[in-house]
């Protein structure tokens, strides 16, 4: 089983880190970490950098791809490359993932028309740009495309990917090995839960940075 997990610039950490615990522990799973070129990718988690192991050329198959979401949102629509790339993974992927704004970039390199799909809660009315119909939910599955909400929902998808894979029993093993087990201080999760003073002005600081989305 071949995972390969999209890394490029600006990418939050934890979209791609979060699953990559979950996904590396499948017995028999190959794990790759690809991006336009090999080597450093800074994030947007105060300059955090994570190592590619391998450039787009040469990786030409998987069975499964992770795309992670970006600070900045952006659809890589400056890197056509990328996308030619996504879209070529794609054709012979068992699964094709996003977490958070992953589904962006996913909408851009024109796989997601048709289609339900989810992402961070700030940018779903985004989607439907890329004729998507954007859902509320932490984890969609259209076919073998399966999208994550924002961040954290990609441990989710991630275990939902590995008991596909490995069964559930597998995936059992896998949460408790990592006690993924959250009780969060706060119950503020989601926008739904969210005291509406908050949730509006963490929206203003995003729809800001969100504002010019590449």
């Amino acid at each position: 089983m071949q995972i390969a997990f999209l890394f490029y610039d600006g990418m939050t950490a934890l979209d791609a880190i979060g699953p990559h615990e979950i996904l590396c522990r499948v017995p028999g799973a190959k794990v790759q970490r690809v991006a336009k070129k090999a080597g450093a990718v800074r994030t947007d988690s105060a300059g955090l950098e994570l190592i590619a192991d391998y450039a787009l050329a040469d990786v030409s198959y998987v069975d499964i791809l992770v795309i992670p979401g970006a600070g900045s949102a952006t659809t890589l629509r400056d890197s056509p490359e990328i996308l030619a790339w996504i879209r070529s993974i794609h054709a012979t992927t068992q699964w094709t993932t996003s977490v958070c704004t992953g589904s962006l970039i996913l909408g851009a390199a024109g796989l997601l028309s048709g289609l339900r799909a989810t992402t961070h809660w700030a940018v779903m009315d985004r989607l439907s740009a890329w004729d998507v119909e954007p859902v509320s939910e932490r984890i969609v599955e259209s076919g073998k495309i399966i999208t994550a909400a924002g961040v954290s929902a990609g441990i989710d998808m991630a275990l939902i990917l590995a008991a596909k894979i490995a069964g559930p029993q597998v995936a059992q093993t896998l949460q408790l090995g990592i006690e993924y087990d959250p009780e969060p201080p706060f119950d503020t999760g989601s926008a739904k839960k969210a005291n509406p003073k908050i949730r509006d002005a963490l929206l203003a600081r995003m729809s800001a940075q969100f504002e010019n989305i590449k």
